[in-house]
């Protein structure tokens, strides 16, 4: 018997956590909670150790042992794996990331034979920024526990909402959708757009902040409701975060409801997780694309002789996570001494050229230096080229030189 292969998408922060899988028969993500039969999905980013024993725990029994007094609790669990702490525990002393593996652990658990059996396909790790740091804390993670780095993601919450919204019933965005995320550090507004006129149709997110809501809070969101609706036709609404718990939402909600849609939720971060492992994997159609902070604002191409045709070779493609994507070739130079490449932002026609030099590379017979490239983003919009000689096999040794050129665009 074949095994089921599943997304899962893990949506963390420094209060919690949540745990959603998806496979190819499912319409929908199911979000999982510790709590059989209940809609508790938040899990808190904590975990404890039974006084004078090997025995973890993790979320809200980890502090219900702590509070009982059988078990150490370590606190900002998040943050001090983010910065590669060590933390005392019970006389013992423990790498932070090391706790951070025993909690993904814990979590991956909670299903048990619904999902224990079944292959994992991406795990997809959803945060409110990805940096790079944050990146390395759940690829050490992943690698800890067996999971490859093809298998692993990170998106940030926002483009966990485009891909969750955009997996909806075409009716809710069918005109421009918004998002409202409201917690205890403030609210904010995420606004998606398509447009309908392209082939892919190029989505943008445009986010905004509000004062926390205080006193007064139902005529207070209501005002930042009408601010960030005026010139807009929106036909869906998602509210997310803790902050729209409770019966307060009257007016506000009245005026979301108006020709539209609203949903409220805590689990659509984790839902989106899953959705975009799927469509990475192209296991769902998708014909938009999106590109935002994380994602590469150029194109970089090589033009090449390939069987005596000219063409294109992209070694960067826009689009692209910056903090994922590498590109590497080999080729061989051809009467010249430098190398030449086209950069191109996806939403023009121009491209502007860039002359890499090889300085010093000494004089040789045309056609007998190959040169491997290798092109890693440095951020959105920069790109690093190393050029290595490498020669041309037992005719002509490497000299090992190497040359590093930044190019990007404005």
């Amino acid at each position: 018997m074949e095994r089921e292969s599943v997304y899962v998408g893990i949506d963390i922060d420094e209060e919690a956590s949540m745990i959603s899988f998806y496979h190819a028969d499912m319409t929908e993500p199911e979000t999982i909670s510790t709590i059989a039969g209940s809609e508790m999905y938040q899990i808190p980013t904590y975990l404890s150790k039974k006084k004078g024993m090997g025995q973890w725990f993790f979320g809200r029994e980890a502090k219900r042992q702590v509070n009982m007094g059988n078990a150490y609790g370590v606190e900002q669990l998040y943050q001090k794996a983010l910065r590669n702490q060590m933390i005392n525990l019970d006389g013992e002393t423990y790498q932070a990331r090391d706790l951070m593996v025993i909690y993904f652990k814990k979590l991956l658990s909670i299903p048990g034979t619904r999902y224990g059996n079944a292959t994992l396909e991406k795990l997809v790790v959803t945060v409110g920024h990805v940096d790079r740091p944050t990146r390395e804390l759940f690829l050490d993670v992943a690698k800890s526990m067996g999971i490859t780095k093809e298998q692993m993601m990170m998106i940030d919450r926002r483009e966990s909402f485009y891909y969750y919204a955009l997996n909806q019933d075409p009716s809710l965005f069918i005109h421009d959708v918004m998002l409202f995320h409201c917690d205890e550090k403030g609210l904010f507004s995420v606004l998606l757009k398509r447009n309908q006129k392209t082939i892919p149709q190029v989505v943008t997110l445009t986010e905004e902040t509000y004062e926390p809501l205080t006193e007064n809070r139902d005529e207070a969101f209501l005002a930042d409701c009408q601010k960030a609706f005026e010139g807009n036709v929106i036909s869906a609404v998602y509210l997310t975060g803790d902050g729209f718990e409770g019966d307060w939402m009257k007016s506000s909600l009245k005026f979301l409801c108006n020709n539209r849609r609203a949903f409220m939720g805590k689990n659509l971060y984790s839902k989106g997780a899953c959705f975009a492992g799927a469509i990475k994997d192209e296991r769902l159609d998708w014909p938009f694309v999106f590109i935002g902070d994380n994602e590469l604002k150029l194109n970089v191409s090589l033009k090449i002789s390939d069987q005596n045709e000219m063409r294109f070779l992209t070694l960067i493609e826009a689009g692209q996570s910056w903090y994922e994507t590498e590109g590497e070739c080999e080729v061989i130079l051809d009467g010249s001494s430098e190398v030449t490449v086209w950069i191109q932002k996806p939403d023009s026609r121009q491209a502007d050229v860039e002359v890499l030099e090889l300085t010093d590379l000494p004089e040789r017979e045309n056609r007998t230096t190959r040169i491997r490239i290798n092109a890693k983003p440095v951020s959105d919009r920069k790109i690093r080229i190393e050029l290595r000689d490498l020669g041309f096999g037992e005719i002509v040794p490497s000299t090992n030189q190497v040359w590093i050129h930044t190019i990007g665009v404005e």
